[in-house]
């Protein structure tokens, strides 16, 4: 008697080799409360299409809660009418403020 391990897609129930799969982690969906990994045909992946231009903010709020947005460059470009002046302006999240200098 042998023991025979199959791989297949979880979206098509179709059967392949180690090689013939990626793995595609579901980190954000409204109906999940954790990520979840799907094993996918590497023919299969054509069916998830990028966006394109995309970005993604994280919101950091005073009681220490913090979310992602994400959203279409056009739509944030459209919250002030110079935001690439002010992106080019902000501060870093790492380091010195911009223009300061060490006191020495």
């Amino acid at each position: 008697m042998a023991i025979v391990s199959r791989k297949v897609s979880d979206l098509s129930d179709s059967e392949g080799s180690d090689a013939d799969f990626a793995q595609v982690v579901v980190r954000q969906h409204p109906k999940l409360d954790q990520p979840k990994a799907l094993d996918v045909l590497i023919e299969e992946l054509a069916q998830f299409k990028d966006i394109g231009d995309l970005v993604v903010l994280e919101i950091r709020m005073p009681d220490m809660t913090n979310r992602e947005v994400h959203m279409r460059l056009s739509e944030f470009n459209k919250v002030a009418p110079n935001m690439d002046e002010i992106l080019a302006k902000a501060r870093g999240t790492r380091g010195r403020i911009p223009g300061s200098r060490n006191s020495s």
